[in-house]
Parts: structure tokens; C-alpha cells; sequence
């Protein structure tokens, strides 16, 4: 098969996984990963994976299926950063899906699901990894499943959804304490969107890590 995975960002923590996944699927399978979607050159199976761009009717017709990974229970937790927005709700068994790419988003036909199950002290890295290995592993069974599984609508609950991100969400209120916070301090990309607050005139990140054997 003929497979496109379009990534908008090289700096998204998910690429490198993209690029591992893509040489291990060039074994069996043409594989591009590309960034635009002016860099498309048509095939069986297109992957949406932290695409920003609009995919119109037009571009996913060049393919026989085209997927997106989104991280919740659909029709609930439709738009941004579901999985992030879960987290700061509380939730620590997080309902990954793989879906047809739809207008309007998130509204597509579901092919698989698989389930990110935490604790609640995984970090950043490690919350990502954890999901990350579901889209890879759902993104395999794509390949397997193209052609002969049949994806069901998602069912008729009210949908609900999520707003996008912004800086002002990783923002931490110094009056309150650290275990009060600690869901928006375990989710904050310590590279990207790292946690901070303003107090007595100036501006301060905070990064957390966990502490190895040693510093125990």
C-alpha cells in the first residue's frame, strides 16, 4: 500500500515516534511523512496526525481512507487536546480512537479504539508516551484493517467539546498549593508550554521531573 502520515510540526513531541514507525512500515509499504499538505502525492491510506491544517473533501479523495487518532470517548471530547483536558478533569482511563476524517472534525466513523490507562503521577513525557505507542499501534492496525473492517458511526450521546490550548492554561496560581495543581503541573510541556506564574512583578516557569533512586 501507498501510506502518507502529514505532521504539521517537526517540534511536536510525537514526530520522532512518526519517523521510527514510518522506516518500520517502509518494509511492507511505500510510506511518506510530510508536513504540508501541498506535499501529498495521493494513495491508499492518509494519517492526520497533529495536522493544523484544513484537509478539505478535495485532498482526502487522492486517498482511499484518510484517519485521524483523537483521544476520547466520541462523540464526547470533540476538538483540542482532549487527553490534556481529561487529565485537569480528573480522568485516568482515556478512550483513544482512530476515526475517518469527517467535516464537520471529529465527527467521523470509528474503525478502533484502544485505552490509555494512568495512574495519576505520570508526567509529561510519560503521559505522552503512553499515548503515543496507542496512535502507533492503532496506526498499524489500520493497515491491517483497510479494506476489509467496516468503521461504525459514533453513536448518537450529545457531543461535547474541547477549546484549544493556550498559554494562559498553563498558568499556576502561587496562592494555592502544589498538590491543588499538580494535574496542570503533570501536563504542562516543560519544552513547550512549560507552567509558570507572575508574582512581585516578574514571571516564573516551573518544570518538574521526577526524583531517580539516588535522589530519594
Amino acid at each position: 500500500m501507498k501510506v502518507s502520515v502529514l505532521c504539521s510540526s517537526t517540534t511536536h513531541p510525537v514526530y520522532p515516534h512518526l519517523e521510527q514507525w514510518v522506516r518500520g512500515a517502509a518494509a511492507n509499504h511505500r510510506v511518506e511523512l510530510v508536513r504540508q499538505k501541498g506535499e501529498l502525492t495521493g494513495g491508499d491510506i492518509l494519517f492526520l496526525i497533529s495536522c493544523h491544517e484544513i484537509i478539505s473533501p478535495e485532498d482526502r479523495q487522492k486517498y482511499g481512507a484518510t484517519l485521524v487518532i483523537h483521544a476520547s470517548d466520541l462523540p464526547e471530547g470533540r476538538g483540542w487536546s482532549p487527553h490534556i483536558w481529561q487529565i485537569l478533569e480528573g480522568k485516568n482511563r482515556i478512550v483513544v480512537s482512530l476515526i475517518e476524517a469527517q467535516d464537520p472534525v471529529d465527527t467521523g466513523a470509528i474503525w478502533a479504539q484502544r485505552h490509555l490507562v494512568l495512574e495519576g503521577h505520570e508526567l509529561s513525557d510519560e503521559i505522552n508516551a503512553g499515548l503515543f505507542a496507542i496512535e502507533l499501534e492503532l496506526m498499524d492496525h489500520a493497515l491491517e484493517i483497510i479494506g476489509s473492517g467496516k468503521p461504525v458511526p459514533q453513536d448518537d450521546r450529545p457531543p461535547s467539546y474541547y477549546r484549544r490550548r493556550t498559554l494562559e492554561d498553563s498558568r499556576l496560581d502561587p496562592s494555592r498549593s502544589i498538590a491543588e495543581q499538580f494535574d496542570l503541573l503533570r501536563v504542562a510541556d516543560p519544552q513547550r508550554f512549560p507552567a509558570f506564574f507572575d508574582l512581585r512583578g516578574r514571571r516564573y516557569l516551573v518544570r518538574i521531573e521526577k526524583a531517580g533512586a539516588s535522589d530519594e
